[in-house]
């Protein structure tokens, strides 16, 4: 298909970790002037690949080429020096400093005394050229998601980066946002730039990738040209199985009588982060209310008060039809609600307690034996089975240690338990980061069967196309206020990300 060498060509890369296999044998070539996209579920390998490639890791056995010439990468100052840039999923701006002062952070051979004015005019350049436009005077706290990345790609073009890895760029960003990445990267390929697009999103690779290679176990699966795939061939690939059905669910309607399981009314909050402004809400039995917005305008704070953990400066809270402005979490939690965080790690797992010690803390009176001097172990592992099962997920090691799980498996554990105790109310942030095609499928699956059992949820998401395949309704918060609400099916991915970016609706 080339007549051109790769840029970059790594052959035969074996990495492995105590007990993993993370890369056996791969092969990999990136094209000047091509998209080339990486799929793999969690712990295919990717990750690591391209962490070797950058100089993060160091392969056991294997070679890179790097245009004519073998080299050696043992840092990412290494890559860097050949031109090998990576934009991660965490951005490293520093808030405080100017779009100007963090490029030159990035630059390398900088003058004793920096020009400021220089820096900002080639920014204006390249910025210009590429459609990467943003204010080389605006500190950085104060840019959107999508300029903080724009300003990471603009960071590599200015250090002369030709190979560029994007991990996951499309994760924070709402439509039109994405839409204009990818029109960023046609016009890096077109200037000749290689560019590494890792993404779990198979409809995007389908629209931007010019070739695709899947990883499975730490091997490649397959390459394809873009003009080959299709979404059901990369399944294949992926896992070795069919496409898992998205739609295959039944929704029942919801019982338009019955009383809300929860309702917010005109609900305030102060205190550090985003303060939530009269947040009206309801969620009924069988309901799924799906909340869209950027990170950071309050989503975490709006799980926080339902679940008790931010009291309410003004307002009302009712659970079940009870005044639950002032209960404790302890009472919520025993009223029958659930909640998957968005940091489990931090709010909800025990990183030294083991997978069935933390399954255990998911209800602690059930678990109770001789007036709670014992514990069930082996309801627990019962119950840790069954609704392993029911996610359709392979089963986690019970004994070890939760703080060693891979995120994606920190994810399913507190699904696992959050959704054992079969509650009347969800409140789920985020419950498919982290996970792969099959593993969110199936998590969508179940939140989807325990709607259809009478469970009210609340589902906070950044991925717009899974608010709109599972929510009855959508709002949107922007700056902590509900700017917007409608049904799926009377709005569209673009007039929801307008309100998430501050937009005016049908604007």
């Amino acid at each position: 298909m080339h007549n051109v060498e790769p840029l970059v060509a790594l052959r035969g890369i074996t990495k492995s970790f105590p007990g993993i296999l993370a890369n056996d044998r791969v092969d990999f070539d990136v094209y000047p002037g091509e998209i080339h996209a990486l799929l793999g579920e969690n712990g295919a390998g990717k990750s690591t690949l391209v962490k070797v490639l950058y100089g993060i890791h160091q392969a056991d056995t294997g070679t890179i080429q790097f245009g004519d010439r073998a080299v050696q990468i043992r840092s990412p100052h290494d890559a860097r020096r050949l031109g090998i840039g990576m934009v991660f999923q965490q951005f490293t701006l520093i808030p405080a400093l100017s779009v100007v002062e963090n490029v030159a952070l990035f630059l390398p051979h900088l003058p004793a005394v920096l020009d400021h004015g220089v820096i900002a005019r080639r920014i204006e350049e390249v910025s210009g050229r590429y459609g990467l436009a943003v204010d080389p005077w605006a500190p950085a706290w104060r840019l959107s998601v999508g300029e903080q990345q724009k300003v990471e790609i603009l960071k590599l073009l200015l250090a002369r980066s030709r190979v560029l890895i994007l991990d996951e760029p499309t994760r924070v960003l709402v439509p039109h946002e994405i839409d204009g990445l990818f029109r960023v990267l046609a016009g890096l390929r077109e200037h000749g730039y290689a560019v590494v697009f890792i993404t779990h999103k198979l409809p995007e690779v389908l629209t931007c990738a010019d070739r695709i290679t899947v990883m499975r176990g730490g091997t490649v699966a397959g390459t394809l040209v873009r003009a080959e795939a299709t979404e059901r061939g990369l399944v294949g690939l992926m896992f070795g199985t069919a496409w898992p059905e998205e739609g295959s669910s039944r929704r029942e309607p919801i019982r338009e009588s019955a009383r809300p399981l929860l309702e917010l009314r005109e609900v305030d909050t102060s205190g550090d982060g985003v303060s939530l402004r009269q947040i009206t809400l309801t969620i009924a039995p069988g309901e799924i209310v799906g909340v869209a917005g950027v990170s950071g305008n309050g989503q975490r704070e709006l799980g926080d008060v339902i679940l008790g953990l931010t009291q309410t400066a003004g307002g009302k809270k009712i659970i079940h039809g009870q005044d639950a402005t002032r209960w404790s979490v302890d009472r919520i939690r025993r009223s029958g609600v659930a909640f998957v965080p968005e940091d489990p790690l931090r709010m909800l797992i025990v990183p030294p307690l083991s997978v069935l010690e933390n399954m255990a803390l998911a209800d602690t009176r059930k678990y109770a034996r001789h007036v709670g001097l014992t514990v069930d172990w082996i309801a627990v592992r019962r119950d840790l089975e069954q609704s392993t099962r029911r996610l359709a997920l392979e089963m986690l090691p019970p004994a070890v240690p939760a703080g060693t799980l891979s995120g994606g498996n920190v994810q399913r554990l507190s699904l696992v338990r959050e959704l054992s105790i079969d509650p009347r109310l969800i409140v789920a942030l985020y419950p498919t980061r982290g996970l792969d095609v099959r593993g969110a499928t199936a998590a969508r699956h179940l939140l989807l069967a325990m709607r259809n059992r009478g469970a009210g949820e609340l589902l906070i998401s950044e991925d717009l196309g899974e608010l709109f395949s599972m929510s009855d309704r959508l709002i949107v918060l922007y700056r902590g206020r509900i700017v917007g609400e409608a049904r799926p099916k009377d709005t569209t991915v673009y007039e929801i990300g307008r309100l998430m970016t501050g937009g005016v609706a049908g604007g």
